[in-house]
């Protein structure tokens, strides 16, 4: 009789267990983020906030859907990265339109009423499932630190000029890898950002703050530069870093 009702107790939890991962999501979908972007970001990457401000209810759903579904380690690697990505791109955006009219998101950091807390991307104002994060926290805790994958400095866009373009689409698994190196050709190649010639090459910050990310895996930045930039690098081009202007990618 006990062995009976054992069978029958580690039956229903097999059952349930089966309901519960069929139930899960695989992926979050992201057609809300999508749809701000494409509404509110210009083919340069440039964000029109005023606007955004006086309309922010499809931005705030795609928020609050991120924050009831965490990525599961059922999710493809590809899937989690998109999520993240997304988040990051997604919560910068509320950081502004939460502090503006502001000139650059670096304002922020006097305005955050918070002890020890000065920047920006160390508040902790972001709700994914029972965790409060930062953009550090999503940025190095997250996705730096579980995803070995250099190009994701191509897509997260801390709202500064010189940042990468915030793509006017959002980021999906199923796509992921050919967005990412759309983004790595864009940014490469845009003079703004990186000015490559045969001789000399001006590189952005990004590359000097981040190298050591694509020095991983037996790669170097040179090798990764000359991946997508239409100039490639040899051995006797001179690198130096252009500064980074911090002012807000904002649409005029």
């Amino acid at each position: 009789m006990y062995q009976k009702i054992t069978f029958m107790v580690a039956a229903c939890c097999l059952l349930l267990a089966v309901a519960v991962g069929a139930s899960a999501p695989q992926s979050v979908d992201h057609s809300l983020f999508d749809r701000v972007l494409k509404k509110y970001v210009d083919e340069k990457g440039m964000v029109n906030y005023k606007a955004l401000k006086k309309d922010p209810k499809d931005l705030n759903a795609y928020l609050d859907l991120l924050s009831k579904n965490p990525p599961a380690t059922s999710w493809s690697k590809n899937d989690q990265l998109a999520y993240w990505i997304n988040a990051y791109n997604a919560y910068t955006l509320r950081l502004i339109l939460d502090y503006y009219p502001v000139k650059s998101i670096k304002d922020i950091g006097s305005k955050i009423q918070i002890p020890f807390v000065n920047t920006p991307w160390a508040k902790s104002f972001i709700k994914i499932g029972k965790e409060t994060m930062s953009l550090d926290n999503i940025e190095h805790g997250t996705i730096r630190k579980q995803f070995n994958d250099p190009r994701i400095h191509f897509a997260l866009v801390c709202a500064a000029v010189s940042c990468p373009k915030l793509r006017n689409e959002a980021y999906v698994g199923n796509r992921l890898d050919a967005q990412l190196n759309e983004q790595g050709v864009d940014f490469l190649n845009d003079p703004a950002k990186n000015a490559i010639s045969g001789s000399r090459a001006s590189l952005s910050k990004i590359l000097d703050w981040y190298g050591d990310d694509f020095e991983k895996s037996g790669k170097t930045l040179e090798s990764w530069i000359n991946r997508y930039s239409k100039t490639k690098l040899t051995t006797d081009t001179k690198i130096s870093y252009l500064d980074y202007n911090w002012n807000l990618n904002e649409q005029k």
